[in-house]
């Protein structure tokens, strides 16, 4: 049986109460690791500890709003106080704002920087902290080299291709996928991995909103295996790049869009 290294491995999951992150606080549980959910939605957070307790995970709800620097400082130590340390970080936020970019405001810009990107650098700085304090300290009792960890973001292929109404939005992921390979190299001497998936299209809550069936039906069309992400999809990869099956894998952006981005946009077959 594949051991992937989780079981008993304290993580926070930001961003915990739906879609993604619902999904990927599910799945670290279900690899035996213990789950500190956070989102500003209080009802959608604590409805997930329940869920995940109700399976026989152990997890709490962290309060706080990951645009704050001192709720993030106090999540993450909430985290490490109620599992002994921190050694996954998942950061799952993240709002997209629609616009042509010559109709793009002042707000729009600050607001999909702040909504994409500063969270991140929040928590890594806050996660990445306690993650080298934690390697030093077992390095000095042990001598056995790094214990190190795992931080993982949710980027997008609008942060790595023309993705047009999305300007400040790709521009914000782009900047995500820069930081993390950034962090990667910063932290890898403390053993500390960094990295990112980028979805395509994904079947979240807040994208159904937008979205009806016939559009969600024609925009399939265009996905060469046929259809949007489940969010379950999005997750599976996020869970890998916390597990000890990417022990080698850092500073990598790993894109999860069904082939669409690979995909020649002309169709030249007879």
């Amino acid at each position: 049986m594949t051991e992937l290294g989780l079981t008993g491995k304290g993580a926070l999951v930001a961003g915990a109460g739906q879609g993604i992150g619902r999904a990927t606080a599910l799945l670290l549980a279900g690899a035996g690791a213990k789950v500190a959910c956070m989102d500003v939605d209080a009802e959608r957070r604590d409805a997930v500890v329940a869920e995940l307790t109700g399976l026989g995970a152990e997890a709490v709800a962290v309060e706080g709003d990951l645009l704050v620097r001192a709720d993030v400082d106090a999540a993450v130590a909430a985290t490490v106080a109620a599992f002994g340390g921190l050694d996954v970080a998942v950061d799952i936020v993240g709002v997209a704002r629609w616009n042509p970019v010559l109709e793009l405001t002042d707000e729009d810009w600050d607001q999909s920087f702040d909504l994409v990107l500063r969270h991140l650098f929040f928590l890594s700085q806050a996660a990445g902290r306690v993650m080298v304090e934690q390697g030093t300290k077992a390095r000095a009792a042990s001598q056995s080299g790094t214990t190190g960890g795992a931080i993982t973001s949710i980027a997008s292929v609008s942060g790595l291709f023309a993705a047009p109404f999305h300007a400040a939005y790709g521009a914000a992921k782009a900047g995500l996928v820069s930081l993390t390979k950034t962090l990667a190299v910063e932290l890898a001497p403390h053993g500390i991995r960094v990295n990112a998936v980028a979805p395509g299209a994904v079947r979240t809550p807040r994208v159904l909103e937008r979205l009806s069936l016939e559009r969600e039906a024609e925009s399939s069309k265009s996905i060469p295996l046929g259809r949007m992400a489940e969010p379950d999809d999005i997750a599976k990869v996020a869970l890998f790049l916390c597990s000890d099956l990417a022990s080698y894998v850092t500073g990598q952006t790993v894109v999860a869009d069904g082939g669409a981005s690979v995909k020649f946009p002309l169709s030249l077959g007879g």
